[in-house]
C-alpha cells in the first residue's frame, strides 16, 4: 500500500540504496598545481556519484618516485604531461592520457619588497642580478626557470634557492625566505602573505599542461574513468580559470 500511494519515495530510497552500496573509494596521486581548483571540485564529484575520492597532492619529483621507482599503485595520478606520457611508457599507467588543465608561471612578490619590470625578459633579468633573494621550486617551472637562467648567463650571479619537490615557493616567500618567487600561477593564489604580480613576461613563459593517467592496475578503473570525464566536462572551467588555470 505505502508503495502505491508513495512510488517516488520508494524509487528514490532504492536508487540511493543502490548508489551507497557500490559506493566505491578513488585513489589519486595529483601534482600541487592543481590543488585549489580539486579542493572545490572533488566534493562536487563526491557528492554526484556517492564514490569517495582520496587524494594526496605532492610534487613531480614525488610522483615519479612513488608511481614510477616504487611502483605505488593508484587509480588515477596528475601530473605534469611529460610525466605522465614517461610513466605510461614504463608501463604503469594504461595507454592514453587526459589533458586536464594548462598552467603558466608566475611571480610572487614579498610585501615591500622592490617589484620588477614585467614586461620582457630582458627586463626581469636586470632586476634578477641585482641581489634580490630569489625562490624557484622543484617543480616543473622551477626545473624550466634554472635552465633559463643558465642560458641568460646569469646563473652565477643570481642569489637564488630551488626548492625541494613539493615545498612551495609562494610559502617560501611570505616565510620571508626570499623577495621574489616563481611558480605556477594557481600556487601563487593560494597563499596569503605575498603579492601575486602576474605572470613572468611572455618571451620566457612557459606552458606546462597538467594531464591525468589511469594506472595499468587500478582497482577502481571505471570509476576513475568517470571522475575524468567530471574533471573535463564544461562545468569544470570556470573554477580552473578562478583558480589560475585554464582547460586543458
Amino acid at each position: 500500500m505505502i508503495a502505491h500511494v508513495f512510488p517516488g519515495l520508494v524509487l528514490s530510497t532504492v536508487l540511493m540504496a543502490a548508489t551507497t552500496a557500490s559506493a566505491v573509494e578513488i585513489k589519486v596521486v595529483a601534482s600541487n598545481a592543481v590543488k585549489e581548483p580539486y579542493h572545490e571540485l572533488i566534493p562536487q564529484y563526491e557528492k554526484a556519484t556517492g564514490n569517495k575520492v582520496r587524494v594526496d597532492f605532492v610534487g613531480t619529483g614525488d610522483i615519479v618516485q612513488r608511481i614510477g621507482e616504487n611502483g605505488e599503485v593508484a587509480d588515477v595520478v596528475v601530473g605534469a604531461s611529460f610525466t605522465i606520457d614517461d610513466l605510461i611508457k614504463q608501463g604503469r599507467l594504461a595507454p592514453g592520457r587526459t589533458d586536464l588543465a594548462k598552467s603558466i608561471i608566475g611571480v610572487a612578490l614579498r610585501p615591500g619588497a622592490p617589484k620588477p619590470d614585467l614586461s620582457s625578459g630582458e627586463s626581469l633579468k636586470r632586476y634578477l642580478v641585482s641581489g634580490n633573494g630569489i625562490i624557484i621550486s622543484g617543480g616543473p617551472s622551477g626545473i624550466y626557470l634554472k635552465d633559463l637562467f643558465q642560458k641568460m648567463g646569469i646563473a652565477g650571479q643570481i642569489k637564488m634557492t630551488q626548492l625541494a619537490p613539493g615545498a612551495s615557493a609562494s610559502e617560501a616567500v611570505a616565510r620571508g625566505e626570499g623577495d621574489i618567487g616563481f611558480t605556477q600561477v594557481s600556487e601563487i593564489l593560494a597563499v596569503k602573505g605575498v603579492e601575486y604580480l602576474g605572470p613572468v613576461p611572455a618571451d620566457i613563459q612557459q606552458v606546462t599542461t597538467f594531464s591525468a593517467g589511469i594506472h595499468k592496475n587500478a582497482p577502481q578503473a571505471e570509476a576513475a574513468k568517470g571522475l575524468l570525464k567530471f574533471l573535463t566536462a564544461p562545468a569544470a572551467v570556470s573554477v580552473l580559470k578562478k583558480k589560475g588555470l585554464e582547460p586543458g
